[in-house]
């Protein structure tokens, strides 16, 4: 998750003192709360994936198996656009409160469904949840806590988000085996109606004077003019999704293949509007940091969204062995990214955005050959490591080179672009390939379909490369 839009500002009130810190009394329920809720949305966001193909096979969706991930991530861009504008009415309370009760709904939805359509609307209201909780609890963190505390606030942020990316794929399936994929959402759902209490508890303990502040009429404008090109992005997205999956019949044009090119179209003129200026060219500078994250998130989590379904389709393994292949990934992430905080870089650090570009590509690759040769499925590991380190070097690599290169003012809107370039990214690159999975599907000729897949997305993280080059200003 990246900081939102909102340009950190003093909390108003008497300082803490000096040894006061985000576990002590002052702020020690809404830490907690924060923190839970980190490590609920890290857990779903890496639990599902494990838990998909059961999902599909169990609900006959194998072939819009994808759009649980894109309906999800749509939903998810909608609420972090609209959280901006909300914020500057409200303040983030409202919209955190709001974001709680609605994942919560929507896992238990997604849980109790028993038609595809229903677990779909799950997806999308956890993912409007989930993106006001991105953008609410960093305004959260900007606004309450101190300057002097924040960077504490913020490895317990990074220590609450990697734990479940490490466990989530192994219980997920052990949920999934054991008892049902039903459990691995329905799971959810307590724990993220306990840190709402925890919240409201927390609203009455802590000085909450602060979190609204006063917004210019030029920030307000622009939040809401963002908020309406998410909005239509939102849609534009949703008509393609909407368009692919339903025209099976690939023989003639029909209203479906028209809802789903009119999707492309607006696709097409809502995103530019989200990122800096000059980033689908690859202009020099911020916006071909923007590019990279844009496409490092959309390779990678198009790819790694559908290695569970290759895994249990192709080489008839359980959801328990895609666990441990996500699990894999996510320790090579953490890897990539320890590695590149420690090195010493004495050229350009774009260099290192480059080197992810390349582990990533390399990975995608290799998956894409593994799954073409029909290799043991173990071999996989190898590649998917490869994949976790890329994005572990380069994703993180880009956050630094955003703020580096912005000024001082601008770091809030850097991080908000950020922020917008992972969710765009991911959207875009998980409706591509679910576009074509849904087209395609076919159990006769999937082998290839999913090695085109794999080594399309490779191609797509090689572009990445030429953007690493064009950083430096």
């Amino acid at each position: 998750m990246s900081p939102p839009a909102d340009v950190p500002v003093p909390a108003v009130g008497s300082a803490p003192p000096p040894t006061a810190g985000p576990l002590s009394a002052r702020y020690l329920a809404v830490t907690i709360a924060t923190l839970a809720l980190v490590t609920i949305v890290a857990f779903e966001s890496m639990a599902v994936s494990t838990a998909m193909p059961a999902v599909a096979a169990d609900l006959e969706s194998v072939r819009n198996y994808g759009l649980a991930f894109s309906a999800m991530l749509t939903a998810q861009l909608l609420g972090i656009v609209l959280a901006g504008v909300w914020t500057d009415r409200s303040g983030p309370m409202p919209g955190i409160l709001t974001g709680q009760l609605l994942v919560a709904g929507g896992s238990a939805l997604c849980g109790a469904a028993a038609h595809y359509p229903v677990f779909l609307l799950g997806r999308a209201t956890t993912g409007l949840g989930g993106g006001l909780l991105v953008v609410m609890l960093y305004v959260i963190a900007a606004r309450l806590y101190p300057e002097a505390i924040r960077p504490r606030l913020f490895t317990l942020v990074s220590a609450a988000w990697v734990l479940p990316s490490l466990a989530g794929p192994s219980i997920a399936a052990w949920l999934t085996h054991a008892i049902s994929w039903r459990a691995v959402f329905s799971v959810v759902v307590p724990p993220t109606l306990a840190t709402f209490a925890f919240f409201l508890i927390g609203q009455r303990r802590v000085d909450l004077t602060g979190l609204v502040v006063a917004t210019s009429d030029d920030d307000a404008t622009s939040h809401l003019r963002i908020a309406w090109w998410g909005l239509a992005l939102a849609l534009a997205a949703g008509a393609i999704q909407y368009g692919s999956a339903a025209a099976e019949d690939t023989r003639g044009l029909g209203a479906e293949h028209a809802v789903a090119v009119v999707g492309l179209i607006g696709v097409l003129i809502a995103a530019p509007r989200l990122v800096p200026a000059g980033t689908w060219r690859m202009a020099r500078g911020i916006p071909s940091v923007m590019l990279a994250r844009a496409l490092l998130s959309g390779s990678f989590f198009a790819g790694i969204s559908y290695v569970p379904l290759m895994i249990v389709s192709l080489a008839g393994r359980d959801v328990r062995d895609a666990g441990i292949l996500i699990a894999i990934g996510s320790v090579g992430w953490a890897i990539g990214s320890w590695w590149q905080g420690r090195v010493r870089v004495t050229a350009g650090r774009e260099r290192l955005v480059l080197g992810g570009a390349v582990l990533l590509a390399a990975g995608l690759g290799g998956v894409g050959l593994v799954t073409a040769a029909a290799l043991p499925w173990w071999l996989t590991a190898v590649p998917i490591v490869l994949c976790g380190l890329g994005m572990g070097v380069g994703v993180t690599t880009t956050t630094v080179l955003a703020l580096a290169l912005a000024a001082p003012e601008d770091h809030g809107p850097a991080s908000s672009s950020l922020q917008l370039a992972d969710v765009l990214g991911s959207v875009l690159g998980i409706a591509a390939v679910s576009a074509v999975f849904a087209t395609w599907h076919d159990p006769a000729t999937d082998r290839w379909l999913f090695t085109t897949i794999f080594l399309a997305l490779s191609a797509v993280a090689a572009v990445v490369v030429r953007a690493a080059q064009r950083i430096r200003t």
